[in-house]
């Protein structure tokens, strides 16, 4: 049995109008670059995209923004992108703001099977208006629901034909989370290795939530903001 595919356009095929897309990464670190380029090329529209944060002009999932792909944001940041807040200001595009801590939980829970959980974050102000508040042993909470998507598109370090994969130090943040709560998640990997190849316990995320895998090319690696420390004077 393999998962393999011969590379992004493949993988993202099915991808149609419509659609809700969970991405990994946090910024520009660990997101599926080649994906968001194929999804770009076909051209797919009206997509509600689940991503911690928007991308940058020009790059992740500002490309998408660019062609007028996405229907519906929902991520915990999104300051880095000018062209999200004009189509924000214009109404082109509907947004959802989730804190980032409630925004990974809402991913996992989705993995889970949990349709929804409690949580203090967010109480008494615009994040908890039209939900669901209780109180608990004296404390309010706020009920979240949990996010599943069509589609889950992460990237990894290396990866096998199983779908097993090993992220590289910070370029895990949110895929793992990503990829359990896609219906039909997308593996992108630097590396594709044979199946074997990869110790047990150095698999970060098991090949049960993999449903394709492809192995990447020409990644960039953008920094959003280069900062170097000044001298002492």
């Amino acid at each position: 049995m393999t998962k393999v595919v011969s590379g992004p356009d493949e993988a993202v095929a099915d991808i149609r109008d419509g659609a809700t897309i969970a991405l990994g990464g946090f910024g520009l670190c660990g997101i599926p670059e080649n994906c968001i380029a194929a999804l770009v090329k076909t051209g797919v529209r009206d997509l509600t995209c689940y991503s911690n944060n928007a991308g940058v002009d020009g790059f992740g999932i500002g490309l998408l923004l660019e062609q007028r792909q996405v229907r519906k944001m929902v991520a915990s940041y999104v300051g880095e992108n000018k062209l999200f807040e004009t189509l924000l200001l214009s109404g082109e595009l509907e947004v959802e703001l989730s804190p980032q801590g409630t925004f990974a939980e809402r991913l996992r829970a989705g993995g889970a099977g949990i349709p929804a959980f409690f949580t203090p974050t967010g109480v008494g102000t615009l994040v908890a208006e039209g939900k669901d508040v209780r109180a608990f042993d004296g404390r309010d909470y706020v009920m979240e629901r949990a996010i599943t998507a069509d589609f889950g598109l992460v990237k990894a370090w290396k990866g096998d034909a199983m779908g097993n994969l090993v992220f590289r130090r910070t370029a895990r943040n949110f895929n793992p989370l990503v990829a359990a709560a896609g219906r039909i998640s997308i593996a992108e990997v630097e590396e594709l290795v044979p199946v074997g190849a990869i110790d047990p316990d150095d698999v970060h995320l098991p090949g049960i939530y993999i449903t394709r895998i492809f192995q990447g090319r020409g990644y960039e690696k953008r920094i959003e903001r280069r900062t170097v420390r000044v001298g002492a004077a």
